[in-house]
């Protein structure tokens, strides 16, 4: 640090931050020219949390590797049990999870439009996103119990089945999301502000997105068509049609277009399971949660999360309690090996922008 430079902490009270993360900056004037991110202000600890849990008592622990999205970490846990257990899980139940999961995605999705438009000044898509998100949140509330933390994926399908009338009301929901979009697109997509802010912004190598491991919409927004839903498909994701999603601008522009995009797609994916939903068991036989034990062994399972390839790394050592449990999330990437290059070389005024175009969430980098 020379005398001309500045150094400045933003967050984790900023409310351009994705969470409760800190970013350490060196400014030269109003241009930054060092940047380095700083974890450990949110949950910490969860995989070794999970050595001293029975599986059963994992479940509430998973959902808060990452708030906004919990499902994606229910469904990694379950599947990978279940593989080293030797579980088959109903038909219906692997529809079921489907549909949670596209739901989770679909409510993030909302949520980050509203806060793209938020990191540039603009309020309103703020408070929208948030509104508009509750109506999802809702649907969560009457399936589960819960509205942010579920705990409704379990191993062998599902904890219980889909209340009656459940699907037509998740229809009436995504007409409604789909009546409101066209006021999104005009305040934000057709904002020329925003267009000026993130054209050219964060303009990512595309070399980088091998080198660093980038995946989800940082990497599509590169041009690279990998989803792990169409190139590993899961649960009923071989049953759906659809195709992957991708922008070639490599930058924060590009990656907006694609969550844009991936929204219309969850709402389609949700129609396509509604109309396919088989009927029969949600729940395979288990034996006592509580003595469960399972023999010993180790898997990887993993599947497409809002921010890219979610994994889970199990081991289990044949007693009733996981040997090893190592979560593989994007945001770790993202959140600190992408974003301090990124922000090199970068105004001050657009960090925010650039952090949420990436879409981190810090607990996933703390786990």
């Amino acid at each position: 640090m020379s005398k001309e430079e500045v150094r400045l902490f933003i967050g984790p009270q900023h409310p351009g931050v994705t969470g409760n993360m800190s970013v350490e900056v060196l400014l030269r004037g109003d241009t930054i020219t060092w940047a380095r991110t700083h974890i450990g202000y949110l949950h910490r600890g969860f995989e070794k949390l999970m050595e001293r849990k029975i599986f059963i008592k994992s479940f509430p622990l998973v959902c808060r590797i990452c708030v906004p999205e919990p499902d994606t970490n229910e469904e990694n846990f379950a599947r990978g049990l279940e593989e080293l257990a030797g579980i088959e899980i109903p038909e219906r139940a692997k529809w079921i999870r489907t549909l949670v999961l596209e739901l989770s995605r679909l409510q993030m999705f909302i949520m980050w439009y509203g806060g793209i438009a938020g990191s540039m000044g603009l309020s309103t898509p703020v408070q929208w996103g948030i509104g508009d998100r509750d109506y999802i949140l809702d649907l969560f509330e009457e399936l589960t119990g819960g509205r942010i933390y579920h705990i409704y994926i379990m191993p062998g399908g599902v904890r219980k089945d889909l209340p009656e009338g459940f699907e037509e009301r998740v229809l009436k929901v995504m007409d409604m999301v789909e009546r409101r979009l066209p006021e999104y697109d005009e305040i934000i997509m057709e904002n020329a502000v925003v267009q000026k802010r993130l054209k050219g912004l964060a303009k990512i190598p595309k070399e980088w997105v091998d080198e660093m491991g980038l995946t989800g919409p940082v990497a599509r927004a590169c041009g690279f068509p990998y989803d792990v839903r169409k190139d590993h498909p899961y649960e009923a994701y071989p049953h759906l049609d659809f195709d992957v999603i991708t922008e070639d601008g490599c930058d924060a522009w590009s990656m907006l277009l694609v969550r844009r995009r991936e929204i219309d797609l969850s709402i389609d994916l949700i129609r396509q399971i509604i109309e396919k939903m088989p009927r029969g068991e949600f729940l395979a036989p288990l034996p006592n949660v509580l003595y469960w034990k399972i023999p010993p062994g180790e898997t990887y399972v993993k599947s497409e999360s809002t921010r890219g390839e979610y994994g889970f790394y199990v081991v289990t050592d044949g007693s009733d309690k996981p040997r090893r449990v190592h979560v593989n999330g994007p945001s770790f990437v993202h959140g600190i090996t992408l974003l301090e290059r990124l922000l090199v070389g970068q105004n001050i005024a657009d960090v925010a922008p650039i952090m949420v175009s990436l879409q981190t969430c810090p607990p996933e980098m703390e786990r």
